[in-house]
Formats: C-alpha cells, sequence, structure tokens
C-alpha cells in the first residue's frame, strides 16, 4: 500500500507533519490529516502541492 507523508513547508524547508497519511479532508483553511489508524492532524495550511509519484503532500502555512 503506498500511503504519504505530509509536510509543512516553513521559510523554504520541510517539516514533517505526519507520515502513512490516507486521507486529506479541507475544512476552509485547515487541512486535516488521517492515518489508516485513525490518528488524525489539523494544520492551518492550504495544499501548495501533492506528487503521488513520490508520495509527498506539501502544505503551506495561512497566515
Amino acid at each position: 500500500m503506498c500511503l504519504s507523508k505530509a509536510y509543512l513547508v516553513k521559510n523554504g524547508e520541510r517539516q514533517l507533519v505526519l507520515e502513512e497519511v490516507s486521507s486529506v479532508r479541507l475544512d476552509d483553511n485547515r487541512i486535516i490529516l488521517s492515518t489508516l489508524f485513525g490518528e488524525q492532524k489539523e494544520v492551518k495550511a492550504g495544499i501548495k502541492e501533492i506528487d503521488f509519484m513520490t508520495h509527498h503532500i506539501l502544505l503551506e502555512e495561512v497566515i
């Protein structure tokens, strides 16, 4: 199974937010990331890029 890693891009650097992400939901200016095991992270951010080949989700902080 191919799950993704989510990163928050801050000051040009990637910070790992969550590994093994299986779903991404948008709620206004928040992103809700979930894993298969029910772990969730909520980030005030927007989606910058999703790369299915490298399994990376890049998020940009919303100010």
